[in-house]
């Protein structure tokens, strides 16, 4: 039996995960506070969706476009809801990779390390970086990972993992759309989280 269209609503398990990063001082687990760490206006950094498919059952050369389509949504969902706050495309690129930025990444893309993602916001004077990948296990089940940084402190205020089972590319679509509706909604309310998908 064929489905015309892939059912995300009932497919896609939205996860929150509380991160730790072990050995490592600048990233903090997700924590609850009542206090604002940026004003709801201030501006967030997007770094491009990395692509993450060594341990999937088959690697293709076109599974890179799945991380550029999750970049584009994220992008595109971002931008229509915090418009110029978001800083994003050439100028980030160009500043991710800078010889300041890359210092910190010990050869690696600057969108894979958080400290590297955290000098770029600390760059460009933002208090939010958004970092997100999209991860392969097979042609069907994919998995989309995003964190909303808080720059100056390290703190990591979301941390999701969406399983996407279905089409890839519109699983991607509504995973990458979900994670930048809940980032927006975060800044808004100056990175208090309510750890919930929907409003």
């Amino acid at each position: 039996m064929t489905r015309s269209r892939p059912q995300w609503q009932v497919t896609a398990a939205l996860t929150l995960l509380s991160f730790a990063g072990a050995g490592n001082g600048l990233a903090q687990s997700v924590q609850s506070t009542s206090a604002p760490r940026a004003a709801p206006g201030a501006p967030v950094v997007l770094l491009p969706v990395a692509l993450y498919n060594a341990q999937a059952n088959l690697q293709e050369v076109s599974d890179s476009a799945n991380a550029d389509l999750s970049t584009e949504v994220l992008t595109g969902k971002l931008r229509e809801l915090l418009g110029e706050q978001l800083l994003s495309g050439g100028r980030i690129d160009s500043v991710a990779h800078s010889s300041e930025a890359r210092a910190l990444t010990g050869n690696q893309p600057c969108n894979v390390i958080v400290a590297c993602a955290r000098k770029v916001a600390q760059l460009v004077q933002a208090p939010w970086v958004v970092m997100g990948k999209v991860s392969k296990t097979s042609n069907l089940i994919w998995l989309f990972t995003g964190q909303l940084i808080h720059a100056p402190t390290g703190e990591i205020i979301l941390d999701d993992s969406t399983e996407l089972k279905g089409e890839p590319q519109a699983m991607i679509r509504a995973g990458s759309r979900i994670f930048a509706e809940r980032v927006a909604r975060t800044i808004r309310a100056g990175g208090l989280a309510n750890n919930f998908p929907n409003p």
